[in-house]
């Protein structure tokens, strides 16, 4: 969906060819797509027109679930359920959750994620009791309704605080972790950017780790720290963080908020894009939007342009203008493979410089 005269980074063919990635990542399999530009959306997130479409498009294809590019909120969802029966209405929130949901796994990780799936679903439980408004009124459908809502947001609510109160907990224990950490002056570094960037693979190939490293869309979760040594006595702690990606909730950065606070105590950035991809470019814009956001477009940083080995060895990059502008808008860029070790040298030059500085 696309609404006009709204200006935004991600073209429509690309942000739904991303959440087709996203829904296989999941597990579903996309047999469709279907689009539409509309001034705004209606209570049915799409307009009359294209809600006949659909209709179509489900019964002639047999469509169990349908995917929304948008968070969608509470009211458009349940009367999408009512006019599309018996089909199942995701947003994007609720697939990434679902993605975070199969991926972490730490105790912290699966306490933020669950916490992210209530604080989303709280305020969709009514939806949860329509059937009860296809029994009519009178008796036995006005008081039970009603009560087991308020049941269950009052379960849901109890929860999220319990929730919260854990994260809490295990946040004060990072926060003495990061004292510890600044007593005895170790210099951090934070791997940032957009998910499948390489992160990972990125942090074993400096660190000489294991940690899990895999081509899809939030294969890591949690946030893992290793040991960095450069050498002369020079020990760089180096933190890997949850992949970013466009449209990316704020309930979502809120829920972790303890993990990105890893981040927010690093020393230096190091920004990881994959330069083989052909969004790069707003791939980079959505990754500084959320930095902004979280109060870190001022740190340090140096630009990653990993996966250079997806380009053939006779690539001149020197002859490709929208390249060479991509370069040159990025602070402190170096290109690198971290599946090859192509530019790792550089990289640790890079990072020793900038230790040298603080």
């Amino acid at each position: 969906m696309r609404t006009r005269n709204k200006r935004e980074v991600w073209g429509l063919k690309d942000s739904l060819s991303e959440l087709s990635e996203l829904a296989k990542g999941a597990g579903a399999e996309v047999v469709s797509q279907v689009t539409q530009t509309i001034k705004k959306h209606s209570i049915t997130y799409v307009g009359k027109g294209k809600l006949d479409q659909l209709r179509e498009v489900v019964s002639d294809q047999k469509i169990d679930t349908i995917i929304c590019d948008d968070e969608l909120d509470p009211n458009q969802q349940l009367q999408l359920e009512r006019s599309l029966e018996n089909v199942k209405i995701i947003d994007r929130t609720a697939l990434i959750l679902d993605i975070f949901a199969s991926s972490a796994q730490t105790r912290e990780g699966r306490l933020q994620v669950e916490l992210a799936q209530h604080e989303y679903l709280l305020p969709r439980l009514a939806g949860q009791w329509t059937h009860l408004e296809r029994l009519g009124g009178g008796i036995g459908t006005r008081g039970p309704g009603e009560s087991q809502i308020e049941t269950d947001r009052r379960l849901a609510r109890g929860r999220i605080q319990k929730l919260k109160k854990e994260i809490e907990k295990i946040r004060q224990h990072r926060s003495r972790y990061r004292d510890r950490r600044r007593s005895s002056n170790a210099f951090v570094v934070a791997l940032v950017g957009y998910t499948n960037a390489g992160k990972s693979t990125l942090l074993n190939k400096l660190t000489s780790s294991e940690v899990l490293s895999e081509d899809r869309l939030f294969s890591t979760l949690d946030p893992v720290t290793r040991r960095l040594h450069l050498g002369e006595d020079r020990v760089v702690l180096v933190t890997d963080t949850v992949g970013f990606i466009q449209k990316l909730p704020t309930t979502l950065i809120a829920a972790f908020r303890a993990t990105l606070e890893e981040a927010n105590e690093a020393d230096l950035i190091l920004h990881v894009v994959d330069v083989s991809h052909s969004k790069r470019f707003e791939q980079v814009a959505s990754v500084d939007g959320i930095l902004k956001e979280i109060g870190l477009s001022d740190r340090p940083t140096i630009t990653l342009l990993n996966k250079w080995d997806k380009f053939p060895e006779s690539y001149d990059p020197s002859g490709d203008e929208l390249l060479v502008d991509f370069v040159n808008s990025l602070e402190s860029p170096a290109f690198c493979s971290a599946l090859t070790g192509l530019g790792k040298t550089e990289v640790l030059r890079m990072i020793g410089e900038k230790i040298s500085l603080n």
